[in-house]
């Protein structure tokens, strides 16, 4: 599990009871699907005809947009990791990223996610001996998309949650 055990107030909105506004809660999940269809490719190259990853990372852009509702979106997660459960690799965690990102309207904290599984998906897809600069860097590729309004919150979150993310926010 990528969350952590208590829930930081910081990625908990405003009406209810922590500090995040509304328009970051959107930044966060517009930079989640960012994530994610970044790497997307690696799972639509084994499974081209499985729509549920992209539909994931596009109803988390809808629900910024006022397009869906949080439950759709967050539904369209669940879809997206049911398309991950028989792969392995590179198409797993690709399809991870995209059910990250498509939870984020539910919970902001599944946007860490989001970037956790698009590194790993990179990681494996890459040769051998490489995976490591592979994943160094997808995250620098992901950090040079942050908002500038998010991207202080989003570094810490990957300092404080970097250990049970994997270590893949290691630069």
């Amino acid at each position: 599990m990528i969350l952590p055990k208590v829930r930081d107030p910081r990625f908990i909105t405003i009406r209810r009871g922590g500090t995040l506004t509304d328009a970051d809660h959107h930044l966060l999940a517009l930079w989640a699907a960012e994530c994610a269809e970044h790497v997307l490719g690696l799972f639509e190259a084994v499974r081209p005809d499985d729509p549920r990853p992209r539909q994931a990372v596009e109803g988390a852009r809808a629900w910024t947009r006022g397009e869906l509702k949080m439950m759709e979106a967050r539904a369209a997660g669940g879809h997206a990791m049911g398309a991950a459960r028989d792969l392995s690799g590179a198409a797993r965690f690709a399809a991870y990223a995209a059910g990250q990102a498509g939870a984020v309207a539910h919970v902001a904290a599944h946007q860490l996610g989001a970037a956790a599984y698009a590194i790993k998906a990179v990681r494996a897809a890459a040769p051998a001996g490489e995976a490591e600069a592979a994943g160094r860097a997808e995250c620098r590729w992901q950090r040079g998309r942050l908002p500038e309004e998010i991207r202080e919150l989003v570094l810490d979150d990957q300092r404080l949650r970097n250990e049970i993310c994997w270590s893949v926010f290691e630069v």
